[in-house]
């Protein structure tokens, strides 16, 4: 059985891929730092709002797919 708070992170996390989706990706940091402050632990939550972070000062193009490109290790 999956915890109160698990399933918050987890609903958290859903909404914030969706912004992400969107290109809002302001909006995206703000769903998966809430869930961080549920979950500090939680790995993707983590790695999407660095990615959040990255996009909202080098925005991707206009007909990006969502994918995340690694420019370096």
């Amino acid at each position: 059985m999956i915890s109160e708070e698990k399933k918050r992170v987890l609903e958290l996390f859903a909404e914030g891929r969706k912004l992400y989706k969107l290109m809002r990706f302001p909006d995206a940091v703000e769903r998966f730092s809430a869930a961080l402050a549920i979950d500090p632990n939680d790995g993707p939550s983590k790695v999407y709002r660095e990615r959040c972070e990255h996009y909202a000062s080098n925005p991707p193009e206009e007909d990006w797919d969502g994918v995340f490109v690694m420019k370096h290790k």
